[in-house]
C-alpha cells in the first residue's frame, strides 16, 4: 500500500496530471515490447528459475519500447521529452525488478497465478505488480527532471 501511494504522490506534483499516466505506460507498454521482443528474438534467458520465459532480449526491448512511448507521449502533449524518456526508460526497467520479485514470491508459496479474475493472464495482481515498484521511482525522477 505505501508504494501504491506514490500515484497519488505523483499526481499532486507540477505535470502530476501528465507524469501519473507514465507509471502505467513505462509498466505496461515495457511489459508488452518485452513480450513481443522475447517472441521474436528472444534467445538467452533474464532469470529461468523465476520466469523461464524471460529473455535478455526481451528486456531491453520492453525499456526500448517504453522509452519510445515515452518520447510519443512527451511529445503529444508538450512535455520535457528527454524527461519523459528517462522516466519511462527507467520505469520500464524497474518494472521488470517488480515483475520479477512478484514471481519469486509466487514460486517461493508454489503459486501459478495470483487469481482467475482475467483469464490468460496471473490475476489481477499480475497487472499491478510492476506498477507497485514503479511508481515510487517515477516520483523520485519526477521530482528530479521535471523540478527545473
Amino acid at each position: 500500500p505505501v508504494m501504491l501511494s506514490f500515484i497519488y504522490l505523483v499526481r499532486e506534483l507540477p505535470y502530476g496530471v501528465y507524469t501519473v499516466w507514465m507509471i502505467f505506460i513505462s509498466s505496461w507498454i515495457c511489459d508488452t515490447c518485452a513480450y513481443l521482443t522475447g517472441i521474436c528474438i528472444g534467445k538467452h534467458k533474464l532469470a529461468p528459475i523465476l520466469s523461464p520465459k524471460k529473455s535478455i532480449e526481451g528486456g531491453i526491448g520492453g525499456i526500448v519500447g517504453a522509452a519510445l512511448l515515452g518520447a510519443i507521449y512527451g511529445m503529444i502533449f508538450d512535455l520535457d521529452i528527454r524527461g519523459c524518456v528517462i522516466l519511462c526508460a527507467a520505469g520500464g526497467a524497474v518494472s521488470q525488478i517488480g515483475d520479477l520479485a512478484a514471481s519469486a514470491i509466487k514460486r517461493n508459496h508454489n503459486i501459478k497465478d495470483y487469481g482467475h479474475l482475467i483469464p490468460g493472464h496471473g490475476g489481477i495482481l499480475d497487472r499491478f505488480d510492476s506498477v507497485i515498484f514503479t511508481a515510487p521511482i517515477i516520483y523520485a525522477l519526477t521530482l528530479l527532471v521535471f523540478s527545473r
